[in-house]
């Protein structure tokens, strides 16, 4: 086995069979194929191999599984082992395993071992082995995690202080902002305020930021909801316009019981064309959780109806809505309404027809017009031939796409119980680059 290999295969799902075909062959019974491909470099049957094995007691002969992949130096590799060995109480050995990658520079080794570190009482050594790379925002959240358990805190907090209060001049000449590496440096800041009881600071802090939305979070609505301000919360979500703070209001009602309360807030005017869309979506769901399906159709009906308001994402949740209610066959006439607007139907429309069809009765006319339109994508039509126990011609409809679908392909030949010819087609060859990218601190650049 070599690392480089491993890591392209595993990266790109390529010449290789992915962990979903595992999933299936295990689910299906084809353990014994499972095990032999794990002795081939099939790194995803030797990690799920691996699980069977520790599951099962044998924890001995789970780590003679990766044994070959750890040896190559592959740094995935060695973290499913490390992990293992952690999760058995053998946290020394996982140490030591981990330790020379780290060492080495390479960054999600660095991270991983540093948080391996401080769960076992080695607090202070994990945080100076992330202090040089405070300016990586990935490794300075986890140094902000450390920190915490380590009494650490005044000096992670100096440390992203000093980031921020020094930022460095962006190399793009026409972006005239003085750029804060990391760029999360104020969020985690603020969040070490506030495990420090210094909330006001914390809430000073956010309100600099110019992102204010991470991961349909905002760090600001959930300190103030965390912290019971809840006035303070509620005019906050009254100017954020993205809504990510209005949710958080409504979540906390939700929460404590005043529903009426969270749909007023949902139903407050104003705010970007985003606010409203995703506000109208969240105001439906929450009225599903609490039985009013009527008035979440409402909700949605009106919002597909508005103006630039047919988007396939909106009519997508409105038609599934329908089909969630019982009621198909509203999603189809809605559907029909649109198609004789706009003169036709393009695929992302009639897409969202096709469940609607199935849940009608009629799959067999889904089928028949899928394959009729211009721009059928085969993929979607052979899962419904797949459903309606057509899997032979599920198989004929992907073939001449094989290189494209493959573990779709083979995911029905598993079905058919075609396993040699399903692992056949995934392991073909494919060309690969003759550089590989290195996830070390090098290859992505050292912070300033």
């Amino acid at each position: 086995m070599d690392a480089a290999d491993l890591d392209y295969r595993a990266r790109t799902l390529s010449g290789c069979i992915p962990s979903s075909v595992v999933s299936r062959l295990v689910e299906l019974g084809h353990t014994d194929e499972v095990e032999f491909q794990a002795g081939r470099g099939e790194w995803f049957c030797a990690r799920e191999q691996a699980r069977l094995l520790a599951e099962r007691g044998r924890r001995a002969a789970a780590l003679e599984v990766l044994a070959p992949y750890v040896a190559t130096g592959w740094w995935t590799a060695v973290e499913a082992a490390a992990g293992m060995l952690e999760e058995w109480g053998r946290s020394d050995e996982a140490i030591a395993l981990a330790r020379p990658h780290a060492e080495a520079g390479k960054r999600s080794a660095l991270r991983f071992f540093a948080l391996l570190l401080a769960r076992h009482g080695k607090g202070d050594e994990a945080f100076d082995l992330l202090r040089p790379h405070v300016g990586d925002g990935w490794l300075a959240a986890a140094l902000v995690d450390i920190a915490g358990g380590a009494g650490r805190d005044d000096d992670a907090a100096a440390l992203l202080t000093a980031r921020i209060e020094e930022p460095r001049t962006c190399d793009d000449p026409t972006y005239r902002r003085r750029v804060i590496e990391p760029s999360n440096a104020v969020d985690l800041l603020a969040a070490i305020r506030e495990r420090q009881g210094r909330v006001d600071e914390a809430i000073d802090l956010l309100r600099t930021r110019e992102t204010t939305s991470v991961n349909d979070r905002d760090q600001l609505a959930d300190l103030l909801a965390r912290q019971d301000r809840i006035e303070e919360l509620r005019a906050y979500a009254a100017v954020e316009s993205l809504g990510t703070a209005a949710q958080c209001l409504a979540e906390v009602l939700e929460e404590r019981g005043d529903v009426e309360g969270a749909i007023a807030v949902y139903r407050q005017p104003g705010g970007s064309l985003f606010r409203r869309n995703h506000g109208a979506v969240r105001l439906a769901e929450l009225l599903v959780r609490h039985g009013r399906g009527d008035e979440a159709t409402d909700v949605l009906r009106s919002l597909a109806d508005a103006s630039g308001g047919a988007e396939d994402w909106i009519v997508d949740m409105l038609c599934t809505h329908y089909a969630d209610q019982g009621r198909p066959e509203d999603g189809l006439a809605y559907l029909d309404t649109l198609k004789e607007r706009d003169g036709e139907e393009g695929w992302e429309f009639f897409r969202i027809r096709l469940p609607l069809l199935v849940a009608c009765g009629r799959r067999d006319e889904a089928i028949d017009l899928a394959m009729a339109h211009p721009e059928h994508d085969t993929w979607a039509i052979a899962e419904l031939l797949a459903d309606a126990g057509r899997t032979e011609e599920a198989i004929a409809l992907l073939e001449p796409d094989e290189d494209v679908v493959g573990p779709v392909l083979a995911w029905h030949l598993i079905d058919l119980g075609r396993v040699r010819d399903a692992v056949a087609l995934l392991q073909r060859p494919k060309p690969t680059p003759s550089t590989l990218p290195q996830d070390d601190l090098t290859a992505r650049g050292t912070s300033p």
